[in-house]
């Protein structure tokens, strides 16, 4: 067999068939021309197959040659039907096919864009990939091939069948009985090749898994000596998969030989027992002719139409879970403020323009639209939040960050630091209480406008392929060469970016590996630097540089947080010293707040990490 697929069914069929159906639909009109051409080429198979009945009946034994050529022409004409049919529903099918999987592809990636990073949180990316690839790909075959096969084999199943009884009902006994015989086989095999193929998928992932993990961690497999270990437990995972493999291909291995075989002998037998019939007046020549042309090719719509249905199901199952995502809740937004930019007028009041201060916009109760000026003023009000419910991360947490200000937050793993900073963009909602911006709920703020406020620089850096001017605008798609270059100094990334061979036209690939870290990482600070926000948030933004370049940065950064609303989470202490307030947490709580000499005074917490007493994890 050219391809194995075994996939559950569909949970849900009738859910999933009202998904597919919505593309089906807007494709209606070349789907039934489809229909129609393979409705065409089937019959015109079957119907040239019962034209030798009167081929030899009505002129090859009388010796009617001039009738002979026309009922010769009118196949050849009823062939060429099938065949002109065939190319035209196989090409109008590719068409078909790649638009609906263009269009469910799309409709795919727009999903996955609307929906909440908890979501992310609780899905691989594998798993989410495998929606892409694997899922897509299942319904893209069997759009290109199954959905004609099945339909054309069922018509050609029926219509053989409708001849046979026409032409023979004694003989068709025989036939009924030899595929009664296939059906038992077919039912056994499936049933063991699928039991023996779900083994199979299962250590393949296992074997795969393994292996990649072993490639990735080569570093401290040679380093610990562990090469031996590793070829023992692959050459165990590989031997459970040869043998799953093994019996799986075994059972689907001899499918198409025992139908085939099966076959044969049905041929053998009805030609015998139709000879004798022949011989006996009980049934003519060119309808024996016909019978068993037809009983020779009925073996192999039966096998295509099992096989395909098979694929058909695959597709089904992939397009249950796509629409599995599809039907996810999107990022709610329910903000109605919005972000502009604002000059004053010659009366003295903020009028919108094209540059200028930013504002906010928020339509007030008498239908005006007010314009407050954005400062950089953000609070928390006893926010409580947990990723899960009933596990709070944040306990009431109260803070404020008057503009301008550089806040740090210190704390072990797990205290809440990261988690403050992903709220105030609204990567997460509270539970409770609230944060305000410029004195604005966050969450009556247009998340759109809210995060264009804001810019983050991660502990881990994401670049994407393109070149590093690319990755640098990634802050602000509309900045020009200049501010590139610029928020590129700021970083202190321009000095590096030039000596590359091709400057700031240098192509990054694979998550920018021809990179240091340090130097994804300045990358990264440009990228904010160039989005000029009025509010930064540096979430380790420090933590993969060497000292040098920290210090390098350190120096950037003050002149980029200048007149800034500044967050800063880092496990060093020496890069928060100069912030106007440190907020010690712990266990979702505020232990300590106040500047460096402050919290030193206390001899709290922070001097106990300060003076080394206690360590950062």
């Amino acid at each position: 067999m050219a391809r194995q697929m075994r996939h559950e069914k569909p949970k849900d069929l009738k859910k999933t068939l009202k998904f597919i159906s919505r593309y089906l639909k807007k494709n209606r009109m070349a789907l039934a021309v489809v229909v129609i051409l393979v409705t065409i080429s089937s019959l015109a198979n079957i119907f040239g197959v019962y034209l030798f009945k009167p081929a030899i009946n009505r002129y090859i034994l009388p010796g009617n040659i001039p009738g002979l050529f026309r009922m010769l022409a009118l196949m050849g004409i009823l062939y060429l039907a099938g065949v002109l049919s065939s190319y035209g529903y196989t090409q109008l099918m590719v068409k078909v096919a790649q638009k609906i999987v263009l269009e469910i592809r799309g409709d795919l990636f727009r999903k996955v864009q609307t929906l909440p990073l908890s979501f992310f949180d609780k899905n691989t990316h594998g798993e989410l990939m495998s929606r892409f690839t694997n899922d897509i790909d299942t319904i893209s075959d069997a759009m290109n091939n199954s959905f004609t096969a099945v339909i054309q084999s069922f018509i050609i199943i029926v219509g053989t069948f409708t001849m046979l009884i026409v032409l023979s009902p004694l003989l068709s006994l025989i036939v009924l009985a030899s595929f009664f015989c296939m059906f038992l086989f077919l039912r056994y095999s499936s049933k063991k090749s699928h039991i023996f193929f779900s083994q199979q998928q299962k250590y393949m992932g296992d074997l795969n898994g393994f292996i990649e993990e072993t490639v990735a961690g080569q570093k401290v497999v040679k380093v610990f000596n562990h090469e031996s270990a590793n070829l023992k437990q692959f050459i165990v995972r590989n031997k459970k998969l040869q043998d799953s493999a093994t019996d799986a291909l075994t059972y689907s291995g001899i499918l198409v030989p025992v139908v085939v075989s099966i076959s044969y002998f049905n041929y053998a037998v009805s030609a015998c027992i139709g000879a004798f019939l022949a011989i006996a007046g009980w049934m003519d020549l060119g309808s024996l002719a016909s019978y068993l042309v037809y009983v020779r090719q009925t073996a192999m719509p039966v096998n295509q139409f099992a096989q395909q249905l098979n694929f058909l199901m695959a597709a089904l199952s992939g397009a249950e879970r796509i629409s599995e995502i599809m039907e996810v809740s999107p990022e709610v937004d329910q903000g109605t403020v919005t972000l502009a930019h604002a000059e004053l007028g010659k009366d003295g009041m903020l009028k919108k323009s094209d540059k200028g201060i930013w504002v906010w916009c928020r339509m007030a109760s008498s239908g005006q639209v007010d314009l407050i000026p954005l400062r950089g003023d953000v609070r928390f009000h006893d926010v409580v939040f947990g990723y899960e419910p009933g596990q709070p991360i944040l306990k009431k947490i109260s803070l404020y960050a008057k503009p301008g200000q550089k806040i740090a937050f210190v704390g072990s793993t797990g205290a809440g630091k990261t988690t403050i900073a992903s709220l105030i963009n609204r990567l997460y909602d509270v539970n409770s209480g609230s944060i305000t911006f410029d004195g604005i709920d966050v969450r009556d703020i247009r998340k759109d406008d809210l995060r264009r406020s804001t810019a983050v620089v991660l502990q881990d850096t994401h670049l994407f392929t393109g070149t590093i001017a690319d990755n640098i605008r990634y802050g602000n798609m509309n900045a020009s060469q200049e501010q590139i270059e610029q928020a590129a100094k700021l970083a202190n990334a321009d000095s590096f970016i030039q000596r590359l061979p091709d400057g700031y036209d240098t192509l990054l690939t694979e998550d920018g590996n021809n990179l240091s870290q340090g130097q994804r990482q300045l990358l990264a600070i440009a990228r904010a630097a160039v989005a000029d926000p009025p509010v930064l948030i540096l979430d380790e933004a420090t933590s993969s540089v060497d000292t040098y370049t920290e210090k390098l940065i350190g120096a950037a950064m003050d002149r980029l947080m200048e007149n800034r609303t500044v967050f800063v989470i880092a496990h060093r202490l020496s890069t928060v010293r100069d912030a106007k307030a440190i907020i010690v947490l712990e266990n979702g709580n505020i232990l300590e707040r106040g500047n460096h000499d402050e919290l030193v005074a206390q001899r709290g917490r922070y001097y106990q990490l300060y003076t080394g007493q206690l360590e950062l994890s």
